[in-house]
């Protein structure tokens, strides 16, 4: 059984984290996720999505729930990887002092679990002057430090060269994170969870809120699956790959995200096939498809 991923949402106080998550979960798309969170005050998940409540549990339409794990994340994690049928993917919403980087230690830490993506929103408005403060920027620039993928929020209220010069200095201040805006939480799932299982995609070359395209590449021969991920990884236009690829030592699970990547030897049967994700301006399909030559 390949392991659970996890994905550690992280950013400061208002930053827009409660309506990232609750666009997810209205856009899973038959997607299984955990939403775990230190107290449910701290994330107030919209009253139409929510189908039952219980101690420390709220069942989401869909098949998701939010859990509350207090001070025992490692019990919440492991209650998620038991539950039947099994979840997706979990997401652990980091409260907005927290360092994201240090809660997905932790996961890495934990048998069964594969950390995904640490990302971290920064609200356009507010960011650069949060990163100047006195008292918060060591907190703010730690955790855009620790980011994997950065969503850049509150567009709405700005303007287009103010988004520009943000977008600009948070590529400066995070060199390894990719920086991408998004309005009032909208961004599709494969592009903040890349691991959503090959039966439950969307697979089509598309563009995802005039901003991310998706290629779906079926190789024709065996792989050399570490190179092929770290091509990928240091392709500037990719923000995600993951799927199944053959090698000469069996079937390897590939994951990329951002400059990172992993791969995993699974056994067992599985679709064989890479989904790729990118930014549309640099996504493009000519220079990914040359990579599985």
């Amino acid at each position: 059984m390949t392991k659970l991923p996890v994905t550690v949402i992280g950013g400061y106080l208002g930053a827009g984290k409660t309506t990232l998550i609750n666009h997810l979960l209205r856009t899973a798309n038959g997607v299984r996720l955990a939403v775990l969170v230190n107290e449910f005050g701290d994330l107030a998940i919209d009253a139409d999505l929510i189908e039952a409540e219980d101690d420390g549990l709220i069942s989401i339409s869909g098949g998701c729930v939010c859990c509350a794990y207090g001070s025992d994340m490692i019990g919440a994690l492991d209650d998620i990887q038991n539950a039947i049928p099994r979840f997706d993917h979990i997401l652990i919403e980091a409260s907005g002092v927290a360092l994201p980087g240090s809660i997905m230690t932790t996961v890495g830490l934990t048998a069964g679990l594969r950390p995904d993506a640490t990302i971290v929103l920064a609200d356009a408005d507010q960011i650069r002057k949060n990163a100047k403060h006195k008292f918060l920027s060591d907190t703010i620039l730690r955790q855009l430090d620790q980011a994997d993928i950065i969503l850049v929020t509150k567009i709405d209220i700005v303007s287009s060269s103010q988004v520009e010069d943000v977008c600009s200095w948070l590529g400066s201040v995070s060199p390894n994170a990719q920086v991408f805006p998004i309005s009032n939480g909208n961004v599709d799932l494969e592009a903040v969870v890349g691991t959503v299982p090959f039966a439950k995609r969307r697979i089509a070359t598309q563009v995802h809120n005039l901003t991310f395209q998706t290629i779906a590449i079926t190789p024709a021969r065996k792989q050399n699956a570490n190179l092929l991920a770290s091509k990928m990884a240091n392709d500037s236009g990719i923000t995600r790959a993951k799927g199944y690829v053959e090698t000469d030592d069996g079937v390897a699970l590939i994951h990329v995200v951002g400059s990172r990547f992993d791969v995993e030897m699974v056994g067992g049967d599985h679709p064989i096939g890479i989904v790729c994700i990118g930014i549309k301006d640099l996504f493009v399909a000519e220079r990914v498809h040359a990579m599985f030559d």
